[in-house]
């Protein structure tokens, strides 16, 4: 049987090659991080699932003693660019140097409501209850990374994530649609009216209330990530429509039809540096064992199927699925390009296009790992760093900030590390279980 979610998918493949020919170099990387390819950089040695059994290990969030930062390799300094913020999330840095940050939370209730009372621990671990639902402007005149200028712009919103300013308008992705507001640079505050131009499903597994969305060089297309609602679809697949994919629209919000599917959890997006290839960060599924599924970071194709849920990495079939298997789909999955490590919850997803970072760094790919809970030792909670060249990757992931491990036995950790985001001058991180923002400045040459 196939639902609705996957026909207009279906025919885009059918226009479009999903395959590649590129040859495969096996590298190691550093860390937690699995064996990669540097060629559709697939894990070695998958594991079978449930080789080990899965665990609910939450983290317990301590926060930050005072004069305590993340570490970032040598080169780099890190400094505390604001704090006392509500779980800020995402972070948008404007044309003008402005500087937006989204702070919205999980609200327990429904579903997630039934999963935070099994999974006990899950308030110690992150923000829930109260959503603040706005966003906050920042302004930083000398460009040194303690804004001198800090304001609510906009109130109001329904768990706000993703913001984009294109031309005299300006987006915010709410969980449940996706919002446009008259605009104009320079403004410190909105008040109109807002439109909804497009609605969204709402809500989601987990975290998947999150909407992502940036638009391509010639501003003629918007896109939007929408995670599934559901862990492996067990809430059936008409529960998924419009889910687990990246949507493409107009700047109107028109003329919608699903970009890529089968992405669990889509949240980073960004566009390779001097190409037009779409790039992802994808928070994979859960309860399979400590090392399934790996999360990714990934060039999207037009029109490809990423394998969720029937699937993953590839055609490894998901044993979940059972007589819900449909095969036709699991032959149609794509390799992501780079793992990112099982259970990290990758998310956050920056290129460094200006070239602001020296050596190995310029150009290369920052991803927030938000971290885990489904793994019996901690894994993520760091922005890693993938580097690139030619628009290409060009070597395994490694971490790039980190520190945020407080106490492993004892599972604690000072903050959660989540949207990334590069100024004119330095690296924004967004810590929201810490309700802070980290800046990151390069002070070495190139």
């Amino acid at each position: 049987m196939h639902y609705r979610i996957y026909l207009p998918c279906l025919m885009a493949l059918a226009l479009g090659s999903c395959g590649n020919n590129q040859s495969e170099k096996r590298i190691a990387n550093a860390g937690k991080l699995d064996t990669v390819n540097t060629a559709y950089k697939q894990p070695v040695n998958l594991p079978a699932p449930f080789a080990t059994k899965s665990v609910a290990h939450f983290s317990k969030v301590i926060g930050w003693p005072a004069g305590k930062t993340p570490a970032a390799p040598a080169g780099f300094e890190v400094i505390k660019f604001a704090d006392n913020l509500q779980n800020p999330r995402w972070i948008y840095i404007a044309n003008n140097g402005d500087i937006f940050v989204s702070e919205a939370e999980t609200v327990p209730g429904g579903t997630l409501k039934q999963i935070s009372n099994v999974l006990s621990g899950k308030s110690k671990s992150q923000n829930l209850g109260s959503s603040a639902n706005r966003i906050t402007l920042f302004r930083d005149t000398n460009g040194d990374g303690k804004p001198d200028f800090r304001s609510v712009f906009l109130t109001g919103l329904n768990q706000p994530f993703g913001m984009l300013i294109i031309g005299r308008t300006f987006y915010v992705a709410n969980t449940n649609g996706l919002m446009a507001y008259p605009y104009s640079y320079g403004q410190s505050k909105i008040t109109a009216q807002g439109k909804q131009i497009l609605e969204l499903p709402a809500g989601g597994y987990n975290n998947h209330w999150t909407r992502n969305i940036i638009t391509n060089k010639d501003s003629s297309k918007l896109y939007i990530t929408v995670g599934s609602g559901s862990n492996v679809g067990e809430h059936g697949m008409e529960n998924e429509e419009r889910r687990a994919c990246i949507l493409e629209v107009n700047p109107d919000g028109t003329g919608e039809h699903i970009y890529a599917y089968g992405l669990r959890n889509p949240q980073g997006m960004g566009w390779a540096p001097g190409t037009q290839t779409l790039w992802t960060a994808v928070n994979e599924r859960d309860e399979l064992g400590d090392e399934l599924v790996p999360d990714y970071l990934t060039s999207v194709k037009q029109g490809g199927f990423y394998g969720w849920p029937y699937a993953y990495w590839g055609q490894h079939e998901d044993p979940r699925m059972k007589d819900k298997q449909q095969p036709e789909m699991v032959k149609k999955s794509l390799v992501p390009d780079i793992s990112m490590g099982a259970h990290t919850a990758s998310l956050g997803l920056a290129f460094d296009d200006k070239q602001l970072f020296p050596g190995k760094y310029a150009g290369g790919a920052f991803i927030g790992q938000h971290g885990s809970w489904n793994r019996s030792t901690l894994s993520g909670y760091q922005v890693a760093f993938v580097p690139f060249r030619n628009g290409k990757p060009d070597g395994a992931p490694e971490p790039f900030l980190s520190g945020f491990i407080a106490d492993e036995n004892n599972s604690e950790v000072y903050g959660r590390p989540v949207g990334v985001a590069i100024a004119k001058n330095y690296m924004l991180v967004a810590d929201d279980a810490s309700n802070t923002i980290w800046c990151v400045i390069p002070t070495a040459g190139k």
